[in-house]
């Protein structure tokens, strides 16, 4: 049976339900009850909770149905206060809280203003903002985008199963260590497992020049043409294009001419001959790649940081 009362003074223990969760039983000559003691045996409404009627928890708190006098209302002791401004709280909790077992699991808005130690798992369906530490000793799983507005420390490995995307600058010291161990090496070697040798390794260097060219080489039987790749009409610039032939077999009088046409450009060897069925040699076509700007070998500085042209070393984003 209910009732209601307009005000009313509970000094020792007030009992809601047939079950008294308290636990004060008199089982010490010392024992006395704890002024103020609440004991619910069933579920607990505050106020406008979304389940109205619906058992979901032990506590349910939804936000208040009053409105709170902003004049009286006592400001908030923090520089992150305005974002509170106008919101209604359902819950202020001030002092230590313990949440001892299970998963907390929260799914709207969450602010913290002071330290927060985790031991167990937290799984998170909305924004959380933390402006304070936030020390954590068990697993923390996010369904959504995460937001870190300051640095983030990471002692040990740190694994990333999707794409990790960089907006700014990546500092590595091991990194950094290797890049610039690279960028000083007098050549650029490759080091391979032997293909044909068990218990050996194969080393070549890389070939080295004064321009950023490309090559392309082959063989020329029963035709004079070479036919140049089709992307080279945009790659190189045909001005830079050098030919060297080497007969096969028997001794030939060799020679070349570029051929520029609409869409492509290849070379013809002994243009102007009429055996070219009897041609046979092989090729290799060097040229300069057109769509960069062209190296500077020389130059003035102390360190790479001052090549005056376009810079292939410093790779943009990496200290």
């Amino acid at each position: 049976m209910g009732f209601q009362v307009s005000f009313h003074s509970v000094t020792d223990q007030l009992q809601v339900g047939t079950k008294d969760m308290s636990f004060l039983e008199d089982r010490s000559p010392h024992w006395e009850y704890i002024p103020g003691t609440l004991s619910v045996s069933g579920p607990s409404y505050f106020n406008n909770t979304p389940n109205i009627g619906i058992a979901q928890a032990s506590v349910m708190i939804g936000p208040p149905e009053f409105e709170c006098n902003e004049g009286k209302k006592q400001e908030l002791d923090h520089e992150f206060a305005s974002k509170l401004k106008g919101q209604q709280l359902a819950l202020q909790v001030d002092g230590f809280s313990l949440f001892r077992s299970g998963t907390s699991e929260f799914y709207s808005e969450n602010f913290y203003y002071s330290q927060r130690t985790t031991f167990a798992p937290t799984k998170r369906y909305a924004i959380e903002e933390t402006f304070d530490t936030s020390t954590k000793h068990a697993l923390n799983v996010g369904n959504d985008d995460c937001q870190f507005n300051k640095n983030v420390d990471i002692a040990g490995q740190c694994k990333v199963g999707g794409t990790l995307t960089v907006g700014g600058v990546i500092k590595c010291g091991w990194l950094n260590g290797q890049l610039a161990t690279a960028r000083a090496l007098p050549a650029k070697p490759f080091d391979i497992k032997h293909p044909s040798k068990d218990g050996w390794r194969l080393r070549h260097v890389s070939l080295e020049g004064p321009e950023i060219g490309v090559y392309v080489r082959g063989e020329l039987q029963g035709t004079n043409e070479i036919e140049l790749p089709d992307y080279w009409k945009d790659l190189v610039d045909d001005r830079t294009i050098t030919v060297h032939l080497t007969p096969i077999g028997s001794h030939q009088n060799l020679c070349y001419a570029i051929a520029r046409m609409k869409d492509k450009t290849s070379i013809l060897v002994n243009p102007h001959g009429f055996n070219v069925h009897t041609i046979r040699c092989s090729y290799i076509v060097h040229a300069e790649r057109k769509d960069l700007k062209p190296l500077i070998t020389e130059y003035e500085g102390e360190s790479m940081k001052d090549y005056p042209g376009e810079d292939f070393v410093q790779l943009g984003g990496i200290e």
